[in-house]
């Protein structure tokens, strides 16, 4: 459904969806985000599989002329074994799936060494808290390069005879299994991961997470009329763009870029977390930085790089990534 709107000719639907809190729920499933806590057993791909199912069943029930969703979009797939949290975009909003490799991630795991820790167990550990070398696994479906990660917390919470408790906050892409491997190495005694489960994708954590029975469970009385609980689970896309810096663009500039076109300075009202920092260039590795453009009720037009000047008269200030309307 979109809104009606004063500068666009009757017959033509405008693309710029309602603000975030006043969406329907057939709207709120074809673009919203669910902070899955993902179980052990199945894999992320079964699990997109299963949400997907789940809400094409309740949208052919609640608004059977729209159209389903083509899938949903997971935050880095988590082994079979591992649990925790899995946000998950659903529907247009899989569009903005990228922006996850732009946060930091956090797991809580078990170090199993192979033998007695040594004395300085905790000074070794403390030594990967740094910029750090890893190849992915000959599993992974990256190209097997050497690569740098950050580990920018490792804190060792407990020791008990041959096992550690690890919490691990790095960045996005980090292996953790190949770290507890290279842990065990510099202890001279040998280490895998054990149990290990995900606590942050940020912007999300183990705060406000939702088993998937709590969705099944509320599109279900959906169906039936109360939406409370789906909407307890099921969250504006909106959301999953919170960590981003942000551009507000005029609602006239929204409708350009949902053509395609990119925003012009002409077209920005304001900026939010661009600061000097975050100028053009500079976001740590030499790239424009992402952000996200909102038009001012806060509904997201698209995912782009601040390339040019918000305060500028002129020109272009973000380029294209992502279009979300």
């Amino acid at each position: 459904m979109t809104r009606d709107s004063d500068d666009t000719d009757d017959d033509t639907a405008d693309p710029l969806r309602a603000p975030p809190g006043e969406r329907s729920v057939p709207e709120l499933l074809r673009f919203g985000v669910v902070n899955v806590d993902k179980p052990a057993g199945p894999s992320s791909h079964q699990l997109s599989a299963w949400v997907r199912d789940a809400i094409n069943d309740t949208l052919a029930a609640l608004d059977p002329d729209g159209p389903p969703i083509a899938g949903v979009a997971h935050a880095g797939t988590l082994d079979p074994k591992v649990t925790g949290c899995l946000p998950t975009l659903t529907g247009d909003a899989t569009r903005a799936a990228q922006v996850f490799l732009e946060g930091s991630k956090e797991y809580v795991s078990v170090l199993e060494l192979h033998g007695s820790p040594p004395a300085d167990f905790r000074d070794v550990v403390a030594e990967f808290e740094a910029e750090i070398y890893q190849k992915p696994p000959r599993k992974s479906a990256v190209t097997r390069r050497l690569r740098t990660r950050t580990i920018h917390d490792l804190d060792l919470l407990e020791v008990d005879d041959w096992q550690a408790l690890l919490r691990i906050r790095c960045e996005s892409g980090t292996y953790v299994r190949k770290l507890c491997h290279d842990i065990g190495l510099a202890t001279g005694v040998g280490a895998h991961m054990g149990h290990l489960r995900r606590t942050t994708t940020d912007p999300f954590d183990d705060g406000d997470l939702h088993p998937l029975q709590d969705l099944v469970d509320g599109l279900a009385w959906a169906e039936d009329g109360d939406e409370a609980s789906l909407r307890e689970v099921v969250r504006p896309a909106e959301d999953a763009l919170v960590h981003l810096p942000s551009v507000t663009i005029a609602p006239s500039a929204a409708r350009n870029v949902a053509t395609g076109a990119p925003v012009y300075a002409p077209g920005v009202i304001d900026a939010d977390g661009v600061g000097a920092d975050e100028s053009p260039g500079r976001n740590g590795d030499g790239d424009p930085p992402l952000v996200a453009c909102h038009t001012p009720d806060g509904a997201a037009v698209c995912l782009g790089r601040l390339v040019g000047d918000p305060d500028a008269e002129s020109g272009v200030v973000v380029s294209l990534e992502r279009v979300l309307v």
